[in-house]
């Protein structure tokens, strides 16, 4: 792999909050110096003046489903295993595209879709995958209608989930789920938008059921994300060891304080709430799901309000399906109207590499971490807005040091 030296950068670093100039070296896709002085450029370097444009960490979205080329989960139990792969291709490429170079899945990508861009047959982000979300029967990982009896309708390659019921059920699941390689157990702990036979409202899993899962997941040295939306779903969750709750729309100040007290993180997912309305039904969202989307659509930003002013460690996420992906970078306009512009960069780079227990290898450009950085034409600290178009503003993807887009 060929040194990369990129001189005359104007180095954002989203844990200290500023901006500096700096020359980075890239060596064997990881950062080998970052300098306020020249650096000389190694023999056969590739040698980039960005003459003081921005350069950041790769962004991080900490809840996607990459497989999900369609908003119908029902629907997707009968594509090929193929067709969901070519789906996930595409998905993948507009990812990288928009600057994310980290993924979190929350459910159906597994390990082929992780290796496939591992290895170079996918052009996309690094995925962290959970494999099968675990559901409790009729939770929001259970996509049969009332009169589907039959359990493998839920076990096809294209499903989000799998349903596993009693201690002995979920200990099974999650131990399946390690085995596989995943890197996070993702639990329904309360009812969804895009589940045909549950309420919002609903808890989802008994305490020892919750227990359980996050004692298999602890003892592989990973740990559980879970769907939730209410108060009283999220506190049975982080009361019982769950590490991050996906969405929150429905959360109040006992939650925020229980995120604090645990030290544990919330994935709001704003964007899809604002796609799902205009466009779910389009997107083969069936007509009785999506109105369930209003339950959660305004809620989502008061509770993002509330979490930032109590201190919950916040990570970017988008959730979105089928042609709604395009929507990816929505979340910065919807969060920065509520938080700061460092803030919503810190969600999408260093606490997200926290969440992800990848520390020191994404989310900053600091010697030894992955060479995965974005070179943006304009400053999105003063004006979020140049993370929102990346066709104008977005002139370099690189991720483990190889150019994923080149419009210098």
């Amino acid at each position: 792999m060929t040194d990369t030296l990129f001189t005359n950068a104007l180095l954002l670093d989203p844990e200290a909050g500023t901006q500096a100039e700096r020359h980075v070296l890239v060596r064997g896709g990881r950062i080998a110096e970052v300098s306020d002085t020249a650096i000389k450029a190694p023999a056969e370097a590739r040698v980039v003046d960005l003459k003081g444009r921005t350069l950041m960490p790769g962004l991080i979205d900490g809840h996607v489903h990459v497989i999900a080329g369609t908003a119908d989960f029902a629907a997707m139990r009968h594509w090929s295993p193929f067709y969901v792969s070519a789906r996930a291709s595409d998905i993948l490429e507009g990812m990288i595209g928009r600057g994310f170079t980290t993924v979190r899945d929350a459910g159906g990508a597994d390990f082929g879709v992780a290796d496939a861009v591992e290895e170079g047959f996918f052009n996309g982000p690094r995925i962290r995958f959970a494999g099968h979300a675990l559901s409790q029967t009729g939770g929001h990982g259970d996509m049969r209608g009332r009169g589907e009896n039959n359990l493998d309708q839920c076990l096809c390659c294209a499903s989000l989930g799998v349903v596993c019921d009693g201690v002995a059920e979920v200990r099974k699941a999650c131990r399946t789920e390690i085995r596989k390689g995943a890197h996070q157990i993702k639990i329904m702990v309360s009812g969804g938008v895009a589940s045909p036979t549950d309420r919002i409202s609903s808890t989802q899993f008994s305490i020892e059921e919750i227990r359980a899962a996050v004692e298999e997941a602890e003892a592989a040295e990973i740990y559980v994300m879970a769907h939730a939306y209410t108060a009283r779903a999220i506190n049975r969750a982080l009361e019982n060891g769950v590490r991050s709750i996906e969405h929150g729309n429905l959360l109040d100040e006992s939650s925020c304080d229980l995120f604090v007290k645990h030290g544990a993180y919330l994935v709001p997912t704003l964007s899809t709430y604002h796609a799902l309305a205009s466009e779910g039904i389009a997107a083969g969202l069936p007509a009785d799901l999506h109105a369930k989307v209003f339950d959660v659509l305004d809620a989502g930003t008061r509770a993002l309000e509330l979490a930032h002013r109590k201190g919950v460690r916040i990570v970017y996420g988008t959730d979105l399906l089928g042609q709604m992906h395009k929507h990816q970078l929505r979340e910065f306009a919807i969060r920065g109207e509520i938080q700061p512009a460092i803030d919503v960069i810190r969600g999408a780079t260093t606490i997200a590499a926290e969440l992800l227990q990848m520390t020191g290898e994404i989310g900053r450009i600091v010697p030894g971490a992955r060479a995965d950085m974005l070179v943006v034409d304009g400053d999105p600290l003063r004006d979020l807005g140049v993370m929102q178009d990346p066709d104008r503003f977005l002139k370099a993807v690189v991720k483990d040091g190889k150019f994923c887009k080149d419009a210098l």
